[in-house]
């Protein structure tokens, strides 16, 4: 394929799935994310990628990861969050310890196994707090081996997508024959501003409009300074933790920058970023090796990832029996944590609940913030002590 058409591609084809997904219920209820990885492994595995354009597919991921960030972390409010629901915030809190726990007993099993063990145990923890956007930033972070990350990244999109047919199917019924069932106000949730939350995060209509669009390319002019300071940041590290704290220095500087009026009340910073994401999982669909998925099955990491997603889940329930926290809530907050937000409205709709919605964005949007934190000190943790 054409370099020019290959970018072609990656750039305007999420924008083709997002209008199909705006015409067609069907295509909506399956998503915007899970059709651009199936629709990226499908061009993976019958084109024929030269040097150039593998090269192409790594800037990409590393570009629309460093810009979708900020994006995506702009919008968060953090004085929102706290009048929102303490009970969504100890139910997150919840999800991040069961990660944790689980991924260190995931370690624990496969340690010596192979070498990239401590490397699996950061990915796990940032992937299953914040989602994709997190893994892509900790395999920077880490200097993750492509094939082990392509490898992490495939398994997880398969067997996610197990778990989010789960959830949208017998899980509500399961989970409340000992949890508290969601006792429903009856109207939808307020915005933080005291509007009506009409907006999900798939909405990208007006985004064109001259009062949207001009003050959106000054949020990008924002997250590019954001990326510049921290890559000068992480230059004053030495090289084996530079890619580490220029990460990590995106996420501080863009919550940073979320707390200033003027940029968090920027309108469509968050689908901005998350289409930056849906450009991201294109290309890394495509770069995933589907025919090695099947003939050469990784037992390590496919035993890893489903640990971690299937026990992580069943104990955080655990955890939120005892804390009394309801089964819808719980189901949101885990569907955030483990599959990040594009997910929450479509098992929001499964569930019949629409009042979850903003409380499952705002956990992902919080998970996005601290994934990076937990997943990188997760690794070195574990590669000090064992």
């Amino acid at each position: 394929m054409p370099l020019p058409l290959l970018v072609a591609f990656y750039l305007f084809f999420p924008a083709l799935v997002l209008y199909l997904c705006y015409r067609f219920p069907l295509i909506n209820k399956i998503g915007a994310v899970i059709i651009c990885y199936l629709v990226g492994m499908l061009v993976g595995n019958y084109v024929d990628f030269s040097p150039e354009a593998v090269q192409l597919q790594t800037t990409f991921t590393d570009v629309t990861v460093a810009v979708a960030l900020p994006f995506l972390l702009f919008s968060m409010d953090l004085r929102a969050w706290r009048r929102l629901a303490g009970k969504a915030t100890l139910c997150m809190l919840l999800a991040v310890i069961s990660i944790l726990v689980v991924a260190l007993g995931a370690f624990l099993l496969i340690q010596g196994r192979v070498a990239y063990d401590w490397q699996l145990g950061g990915m796990a923890v940032g992937l299953y707090t914040g989602g994709t956007p997190n893994l892509a930033a900790i395999k920077t972070a880490l200097q993750i081996n492509e094939d082990v990350y392509i490898t992490m990244h495939t398994y997880d999109t398969v067997i996610s997508l197990i778990y989010i047919l789960f959830l949208c199917s017998v899980a509500q019924r399961l989970f409340n024959l000992f949890l508290p069932r969601f006792k429903k106000m009856g109207t939808s949730q307020a915005a933080p501003d005291g509007e009506v939350e009409t907006e999900a995060i798939d909405s990208y209509s007006g985004i064109f409009r001259k009062e949207v669009l001009l003050p959106l390319l000054g949020a990008l002019v924002v997250a590019g300074a954001v990326v510049g300071i921290s890559l000068f940041i992480s230059g004053l590290f030495p090289e084996d933790y530079s890619t580490a704290a220029a990460i990590l220095s995106i996420t501080t500087l863009s919550i940073i920058c979320s707390l200033i009026p003027q940029i968090r009340g920027i309108k469509k910073t968050f689908q901005v970023g998350m289409y930056l994401i849906l450009i991201f999982c294109l290309v890394v669909g495509s770069m995933a090796n589907l025919k090695q998925l099947f003939t050469q099955l990784n037992w390590p990491i496919t035993f890893f990832v489903s640990f971690c997603i299937f026990v992580s889940l069943f104990f955080h329930a655990f955890l939120c029996k005892l804390f009394k926290i309801d089964t819808d809530t719980f189901i949101i907050t885990s569907t955030s944590a483990i599959c990040s937000p594009p997910f929450v409205p479509v098992v929001a709709n499964a569930l019949k609940n629409k009042e979850i919605i903003l409380s499952g964005i705002y956990t992902g949007i919080i998970g996005y913030a601290i994934g990076n934190y937990l997943g990188i000190s997760f690794a070195y943790i574990l590669k000090a002590l064992y």
